[in-house]
């Protein structure tokens, strides 16, 4: 019996990393506040620097905790820049695309892989999205398919940049794995 109450703690977070996860998504969603006040499409999107420090926390704790905290951080965003027409919809704009994000963690070595990684599930996730709820957007000479691919790509691939240089310079420093 003992033993296994020592088993199930260890499949728990504890306390300093479900601290450490609350800090990091606050901070996503506070950046991200930030920057979509810079930058932002009309039917959502905007570059999105809140994105780092889920791949931070990714590449510092694993996948399951970056995944996890990824999703949080894609329910934080909801409640930042709304649009939701479908429950499917919303699975793919939020809470998956962000979860996305903690694949970082599996190039904990080559950190800026990872983002491109991350950014790439993210961009799958919103291009489904948005081939499959908003075709009526596309104007009518253009296939939903190339506008979602171009309208995601706008915000993302510029985003992911600003990432990689981010976590790259992160890396350089040694500040990733601060605190461990």
């Amino acid at each position: 019996m003992k033993q296994q109450t020592e088993q199930s703690r260890k499949n728990i977070f504890s306390t300093k990393i479900l601290a450490e996860i609350i800090v990091f998504v606050a901070l996503a969603g506070a950046l991200s506040l930030v920057s979509h006040s810079f930058f932002s499409l009309p039917q959502g999107g905007s570059i999105n620097i809140g994105m780092v420090p889920i791949f931070w926390l990714a590449l510092r704790r694993g996948p399951k905790i970056g995944i996890f905290a990824g999703a949080v951080f894609g329910v934080v965003d909801l409640a930042i820049e709304p649009f939701v027409v479908n429950p499917v919809q919303f699975i793919l704009d939020y809470p998956l695309p962000f979860a996305c994000l903690g694949l970082a963690a599996f190039f904990q070595k080559i950190p800026v892989a990872g983002v491109v990684v991350g950014v790439t599930g993210r961009f799958l996730c919103h291009f489904t999205s948005g081939v499959i709820y908003f075709p009526q957007y596309a104007p009518p000479s253009m296939s939903p398919i190339l506008y979602s691919a171009i309208y995601n790509a706008i915000y993302l691939v510029p985003s992911m940049i600003i990432c990689a240089i981010v976590i790259g310079i992160l890396q350089k420093s040694k500040v990733l794995n601060i605190y461990l």
